[in-house]
Formats: C-alpha cells, sequence, structure tokens
C-alpha cells in the first residue's frame, strides 16, 4: 500500500464533495501584464488591519517615508502598519471601512508628496536564523493573501510537526487573475519565498496546486522549481481540475491528500499548512529585501472598465482613484464589488482604501450581472445541500438564521461554512443564502466577544480581591513583627509603665460606667427602696409635681361647684315645669334620669374636693418620703389622669345634652295637652252631669276607651322600667370609678361647664387595663340604649298607626256581639278593637286626638334619645 508521499510523488488527487462550475470570464484581465498606476493623492490607512489592538506611533503632522510603521504593538496577533508612500499625516479620524456595511473605522489619513521615498530599509539572508526570520516576517507586516488575511508568522511557527505545506495558486474565482500574472511574471520571487518556507518549517514535502485552466502559469512554476535550490523531489507543481472552490484551504487539502479536516480544527494538526502564492512572494520580500507588506497585486476587471488588468496598488489607495485611472463608466444602479462575484460585497461608497486581503475590483455592467431577482419561499428541492463542498445542510442553516435561532444554526456546524457562495447560486428561490449565514457568523461573533469580556472582567475582579486580601495580610504580618520588636526591646521598668497605663484606663472606664448607672432613671422593683439615697434634685422635681397637683385640685373643685348649680338649676326648673302641666309617665322617667345625673357630678365634685385636700396636705410628704420615685413616673401618671379627664369630660357633654333634649321634649308634651284638655273642657263638663244607662252602643264605645288606656299604661310602665335600668346601670359606673380617675372630675365638670362644644382628643397613649374596662362598659350601655330607643320608636309608630284605624273602622255591625267583644277584650286588647260598632262621639274623637299627640311627642324623643346615644359613642 502505497503511503501519502508516495501518492503525492505520483500525482493522485482525490475528488471534493459539491462545487459548481460558474463562467470564468479571466480573460478579461489575465491577457496584459502587472502595471502600476499613478500615486494618489490622498491614501487612507485603517488602523489596525489584522490582529488586536494597536497603539499609533505617528500623529497629526507628522512626516512619514514610504514603508515606516504607523503603529506599535507587543501581542503576537499584532500586525503592523506601514506607510504606503511618504507624504504627511493630515489627519487621524474614523472613515467608512472596505466591508458591505462601510461602518467608519479610524484611519490615518496621508498627504502624498509624490516624492515615494522608502525608509531606510535592512535587507536579510537565507543566513538568518528562524527567529529573525519570523521575527523580519512579523515586522513586515505580512498577512495571507489569498482573502483570509491570517498573521502568516503564526502559521510559519507551528506548536506540531508539519509534514506537507501546499503552496495555493488555484485561484478558483471567477474574474480573478491576480495569482495567475503573479506566478507568470515573478515565478522565480515566488519560488525564493517557498525556499524560506521551507527553511522555517522543514516539511517532507512542497506541493504547488494550480488550476489546470492557467498553463502558462504552471509551466513557468515547473520552470522555477527546477532552477531553484531546494531538496531534489521535495517540490512539485500539481495541475488539479477546475472546479469552484477547489482553492478554499480545506477543499484543497482534501483534493490534494485526501483528508478531511474535522470540524474546528486547523490543518496543523494534520501536518499540513497552506500559504498562498502572494504570501510567498511577500515573504520573500521581507526577509531579503527588508521591504514591508505595503502594495500587493489586484485585478480590476468588469464590462464597465475601459482597462481591465492587474494593478500593483499600494495599500490604502482608494477605490474611487483606482476606478478613476482605468476609465470607469458607471451605469445606473452600479454595482462595485470587492472581490469575485462568488465571495464578493458590494461596496456602499468608493471613498475606502485598498487592503491586504483585497484581491479584486469587479465593476461589472448589467447584462453581466443582473439586478439582485426578490426572494421567493424555499421549495425544499436540496440542490443547495449536493453543491456544498462542506456537506452541511443549508437548509437547516436557512430556517434558524431566518428565525434568528443562532445557537441552533451553530449546532449544524455553522462555522465550518466558508461563504463560497454555491448554495445561493444554485438556489432556485434566488434565496440569499450566504448572507443570512453571514448575518449568524456576526451574530455569534459578538455573543462570544460580550462573553469573553465579561471572563475577562471577572478574573480582573478576583484579582483585585486577592491582591487587596494580600496587602491585607502583609499590613497585619508586618504590624506583628513591629510589635514583636517592640517587645523584645522593651525593658522590665517599661513593662511596668505599660501595666500601670492600662490599670489607668481600666479604672477610668469603670468610673465612667457608675457615672452613667447612676444618672439612668431606676424604676422602682422593691419595697425597702428607701436604703438609697436620692439626690436632692429628684426631691425639687417632687415638690414642684405635688404644688402642680393641688392647683389642679383647686380648679377642678371650683369647676365641680359650678357645675353641681348648674345642675341643680336645671333639676329645679324640670320639676316645676312638670308641676305645673301634670306630666306624664314619661316625664318623670326623664327627671329622673336628670337626678341621677346631678347626683354623679355631686358625687364626683365631692371626691375631687376631698382629693385636693389631701394633695394640699400632703406636699411636703410627697417631697420627703417619695423621693424614690422618679420624676419620669409622676409626669406619666399625670398625663394618663389628663387623658381619663378628657374621656369623662366628653360623656359629661353628651349627658348633658341628652337632658335638655328631655326636657325639650316634656315640655311639647305638656302644651298639647293642656291644649287638648282646655278644648275638651265644655264637652266634659256638660258630660259631667248624671246620665241614664248606657245604651249598646255607649257601652261599645266605653270598651274601645279601655282597651286603649290600658295599652297606653302598658307603654308608659315599660318605658319607666327603661329609665329605671338606666338609673342602675349609672350608679354602678360610678361605683367602679377609681379614686385614681375621681381625682380629675373636677376637671371635667369645669371642662362641661366652660365649653360643652368642645371636641375630646384622643389619647395619644395606650389606655389602662381599668379604663379599657370603664370604655367597654360604657360601650355596652350606649348599645342599650340605643336598641331601647329604637324600639321605643317602633312601637309609638305602631300605636300612632293602629288608633286611627280603630277610630275610623268602628262600625254598626258590632252590635249583636257585646259578650264575645269584651272576653276578647281582656284577653288580647289587639283583637277587641278591630270592629267598632258605630261611628265615635266627639268626646271619643277629642281623646283619640290627644293619644296621637302624645304617640307622635314619644316618636320624636325617642329619635332624640337615639341621636343623643350615637353622639356620646362617637
Amino acid at each position: 500500500m502505497l503511503t501519502l508521499l508516495d501518492q503525492l510523488d505520483k500525482g493522485t488527487l482525490w475528488r471534493s464533495p459539491g462545487g459548481i462550475h460558474p463562467p470564468e470570464v479571466k480573460f478579461l484581465s489575465n491577457s496584459t501584464p502587472i502595471c502600476q498606476l499613478p500615486f494618489a493623492q490622498e491614501y487612507l490607512v485603517p488602523v489596525p488591519q489584522v490582529g488586536e489592538n494597536c497603539t499609533l506611533a505617528v500623529k497629526v503632522g507628522d512626516k512619514v517615508l514610504k514603508g515606516a510603521p504607523l503603529t506599535q504593538g507587543t501581542s503576537i496577533w499584532h500586525l503592523p502598519v506601514h506607510a504606503p508612500t511618504s507624504g504627511t499625516v493630515v489627519a487621524i479620524e474614523p472613515r467608512a471601512s472596505n466591508h458591505a456595511s462601510a461602518l467608519p473605522v479610524n484611519t490615518c489619513v496621508i498627504a502624498a508628496d509624490g516624492e515615494d521615498r522608502w525608509c531606510e530599509l535592512t535587507p536579510g539572508s537565507i543566513e538568518l536564523s528562524n527567529h529573525e526570520m519570523i521575527a523580519k516576517i512579523h515586522g513586515a507586516g505580512i498577512a495571507g493573501m489569498g482573502g483570509a488575511a491570517f498573521p502568516s508568522h503564526i502559521k510559519l511557527n507551528p506548536v506540531s510537526e508539519i509534514e506537507l505545506v501546499i503552496i495555493n495558486g488555484v485561484e478558483c474565482e471567477p474574474y480573478i487573475s491576480a495569482d495567475d500574472r503573479l506566478m507568470r511574471e515573478y515565478s522565480q520571487d515566488i519560488l525564493a519565498g517557498i525556499g524560506i518556507i521551507h527553511r522555517l518549517l522543514a516539511p517532507k514535502r512542497i506541493v504547488i496546486a494550480i488550476e489546470d485552466n492557467k498553463p502558462e502559469a504552471i509551466k513557468a512554476m515547473q520552470q522555477a522549481v527546477s532552477q531553484s535550490t531546494l531538496p531534489a523531489g521535495s517540490t512539485r507543481v500539481t495541475a488539479i481540475p477546475t472546479k469552484y472552490p477547489s482553492g478554499g484551504e480545506k477543499q484543497l487539502i482534501q483534493i490534494i491528500t485526501g483528508r478531511e479536516v474535522p470540524s474546528g480544527a486547523i490543518p496543523a494538526k494534520l501536518g499540513i499548512v497552506v500559504h498562498n502564492v502572494g504570501t510567498a512572494f511577500a515573504i520573500h520580500q521581507a526577509v531579503t529585501q527588508g521591504k514591508p507588506l505595503i502594495e500587493r497585486v489586484v485585478t480590476v476587471t468588469g464590462q464597465n472598465v475601459g482597462k481591465p488588468g492587474n494593478y500593483w496598488l499600494p495599500i490604502g489607495t482608494p477605490v474611487e482613484h483606482v476606478l478613476k485611472h482605468t476609465e470607469f463608466n458607471a451605469e445606473a444602479d452600479q454595482k462595485v464589488i470587492v472581490g469575485g462575484p462568488m465571495m464578493g460585497h458590494a461596496l456602499p461608497t468608493i471613498q475606502v482604501p485598498i487592503l491586504k486581503g483585497t484581491n479584486c475590483i469587479l465593476v461589472p455592467s448589467s447584462q453581466e450581472i443582473g439586478t439582485t431577482p426578490e426572494e421567493k419561499a424555499c421549495i425544499r428541492c436540496g440542490e443547495c445541500a449536493n453543491a456544498c463542498p462542506a456537506l452541511l445542510l443549508p437548509q437547516q442553516l436557512f430556517w434558524h438564521a431566518k428565525a434568528e435561532e443562532y445557537d441552533k444554526a451553530a449546532s449544524y456546524n455553522l462555522k465550518d461554512c466558508i461563504e463560497c457562495g454555491c448554495c445561493s447560486y444554485v438556489c432556485p428561490s434566488d434565496i440569499p443564502l450566504v448572507e443570512y449565514y453571514r448575518i449568524a457568523k456576526s451574530a455569534l461573533k459578538q455573543a462570544a466577544d460580550e462573553k469573553h469580556q465579561a471572563e475577562r472582567a471577572k478574573l480582573r475582579f478576583e484579582a483585585r480581591i486577592q491582591r487587596l486580601e494580600e496587602e491585607k495580610l502583609a499590613r497585619e504580618a508586618k504590624a506583628k513583627e513591629a510589635a514583636a520588636r517592640r517587645q523584645a526591646t522593651m525593658t522590665s521598668t517599661d513593662k511596668n509603665a505599660v501595666a500601670e497605663a492600662m490599670a489607668r484606663i481600666a479604672a477610668k472606664k469603670a468610673a465612667a460606667a457608675e457615672t452613667t448607672a447612676d444618672n439612668a432613671p431606676v424604676e422602682v422593683v422593691a419595697a425597702d427602696a428607701s436604703s438609697t439615697e436620692a439626690p436632692k434634685g429628684k426631691a425639687a422635681v417632687a415638690a414642684a409635681i405635688a404644688r402642680a397637683k393641688a392647683k389642679k385640685a383647686a380648679a377642678a373643685a371650683q369647676g365641680a361647684d359650678d357645675a353641681e348649680s348648674s345642675q341643680k338649676a336645671v333639676s329645679s326648673e324640670q320639676t316645676a315645669s312638670s308641676e305645673q302641666s301634670e306630666p306624664t309617665e314619661q316625664t318623670e322617667s326623664l327627671s329622673q334620669k336628670d337626678k341621677v345625673a346631678a347626683a354623679i357630678a355631686r358625687a364626683k365634685a365631692k371626691k375631687a374636693a376631698l382629693k385636693a385636700g389631701s394633695d394640699a396636705n400632703g406636699d411636703t410628704d410627697v417631697a420627703t418620703d417619695n423621693t424614690d420615685k422618679p420624676a419620669t413616673e409622676t409626669t406619666a401618671n399625670a398625663e394618663v389622669d389628663d387623658k381619663k379627664a378628657k374621656v369623662a369630660a366628653a360623656v359629661a357633654r353628651a349627658k348633658a345634652k341628652k337632658a335638655a333634649a328631655q326636657q325639650a321634649e316634656s315640655s311639647e308634651v305638656t302644651e298639647v295637652q293642656s291644649k287638648l284638655a282646655a278644648d275638651a273642657k265644655p264637652e266634659s263638663e256638660s258630660s259631667s252631669v248624671p246620665s241614664a244607662p248606657l245604651s249598646l252602643e255607649d257601652e261599645k264605645k266605653a270598651k274601645v276607651a279601655a282597651a286603649v288606656a290600658r295599652a297606653k299604661a302598658k307603654k308608659a310602665a315599660s318605658q319607666q322600667a327603661e329609665s329605671s335600668d338606666v338609673a342602675e346601670v349609672q350608679p354602678e359606673l360610678v361605683a367602679d370609678a377609681k379614686p385614681e380617675s375621681d381625682v380629675e372630675s373636677g376637671s371635667e365638670l369645669g371642662a362641661q361647664s366652660g365649653d360643652e362644644s368642645s371636641s375630646v382628643a384622643e389619647p395619644s397613649a395606650p389606655l389602662s387595663p381599668e379604663d379599657e374596662k370603664k370604655a367597654k362598659v360604657a360601650a355596652a350601655v350606649a348599645r342599650a340604649k340605643a336598641k331601647k330607643a329604637a324600639a321605643q320608636q317602633a312601637d309609638s309608630n305602631d300605636v300612632a298607626e293602629v288608633q286611627p284605624e280603630l277610630i275610623a273602622d268602628a262600625k254598626p255591625e258590632l252590635t249583636n256581639e257585646p259578650d264575645s267583644e269584651s272576653g276578647s277584650q281582656s284577653g288580647d286588647e289587639s283583637s277587641s278593637v278591630t270592629e267598632p260598632s258605630a261611628p265615635l262621639s266627639p268626646e271619643d274623637e277629642k281623646k283619640a286626638k290627644v293619644a296621637a299627640a302624645v304617640a307622635r311627642a314619644k316618636a320624636k324623643k325617642a329619635a332624640r334619645e337615639a341621636n343623643a346615644i350615637s353622639d356620646a359613642n362617637e
């Protein structure tokens, strides 16, 4: 079985999957030699072009020479940028980039002076060491000239052993002929560069691969190989079949060796390195002549160019300048494409520079490349999968990229797509598949960059935390060492002095703690508190509080006397009015309530007077015996007493309002009754004369009147019972009141007599259990009164409605049933008056009016009582 090297020597080739055969159209540019264009007035040099960020080595206004470095950096991934000609740096600003997006990039603008003077160059030789050669290649800024622009010095310094080097001269892209003309004209220089690559990598074989549609280039390279100093049999020129994209790195390796580069891997893992023929030429110039990469061969082609061909263009030459000097004839909606028709991109503006990876400027006519067709729906034909040289699934990649499901697209090996454009070329629906893939790749790259930046920020943060911790530990260790040194150098006298100082500090702290404890208020927790002596200041405070209490008690006693006299006056007026107007049972119950209220007021006044006397007599005792009691405790009791006094004053005002309302109602009832009695006098006088025995009709009327009178008596008895209940409850409340609350009764009555309309301020502190109990009892009494008032109002309304109906419904049908009617009267009064037998006489009508007036007065009184109770509750 033949080895790989044997198969390479025999020229064995393998077939690559996929691929297409588009029209080549290379004849437009490959028939003329490489030419030079006039110098441009300005050169636009983007910084950086390849690799990581760098720093500028020039500033605005500096004079630069041709080949002078414009940037500098320390990273291995940094490639320097050099001045394409001599001139002056006139600006360093963002300019449009040579990209489909035309995003602005930082650009160094050089105004050419026309002299084109070189900087000092350092030529080398083949005698340099490998490290020196790689340093020269790195310093020259050489990148892959095939379009990828990967740093060449990294490829020339691999970590693994390289067995095979492939020099890529395939140039499969239609229209492009830059490498073809370069191999024809500079074959010896290319072989010299291949010799340097052989020196650095020491491969076993070198294969120069060229498509079979370039016979002149194949012949020129074979002659150069035969004349080179490379080891015999190590280098050969291999012609491969013309098929797009045979020039791709992985596709070319598969054609030459039959091996497939794994997904995500690089060819160096297989022991293979691929370089472009243009890169080999640039390596030769950099090592042997010391020239940096400042110019390259670019194909300018298309039917709208008057002078198509290949030109040496300095890096940074504006595309506008190139088209101007190649007789560009623009059409409407003219496209200018950088790169070939398959992998290139249209420029939004021609004010962009030539870069190290720019190999073609295509200016096609409308007959060559028509307008972009409208995208149609995918018909799932599968042609894209058959044409894919990377054996991917373009249809699945399209669905996920269109839905912005970039993670799923990546799972289908999106990164292995070489963007060759075969899928878009064969798609019958005119779907720009490659554009979707480029967008998806950009999104994934941006996400990866953000993740990388976040990881770097995390590492910096962790490093900072670790550094701070180490510095802290170092400071602590340094302090301990200093303390140990001081301890070691101290004498016995110094140690005693330190101990004495520490003792003094401890004593001061203890004294300060004791002083703070003495000044703080202490609660009385034991009965034998007399063993501790209170400071003189507390006695003075207690004496002042006692004097304030005495003044308050005197004012309360005076207010109680005034309240008692006012209550007596009110009760005397009520008694006089009741005697003159012959009040009913309800009026007597109201005067009884007034008497109860007056009695309560007198009791409170007496207690206040007694308390005032005891406080006045005990001022000295309070100042001497109770000196242990803190001033704060007395002040708190005073605040609680004030709150109790305000609540009691509010209750007293409510009672006074209720008594006044009852008195007004009783006077109204008395006036109505007197008027009715005066109207009924003549009839009563005339009826006082003895008459004959009553007839059946008169007897029936008498029974009806008797039933009405019994109903009134029952209602009056129930009302009297209710008033007696209230009178019983109130003495209980008075009896339950403790001396602490009774002391302030004088202030309550004083507040009542002074200003009854003032509102009661709610206590700002929570009530004691005793006060809370009193409040609950008062609330219960108020609810009972409200219920009774509602019942009285309902009864009075019923009576007022029943009585007129009884009077109006008296009919003659009941004359034949007197016995049964009288019996039903004794059993049930309401049923005895349901059917009167005859119309009422004037005397009975008068009685009915009196009863109706009484009922209305009762209803009014009940409503007022309910209102008074609700006010008291509020």
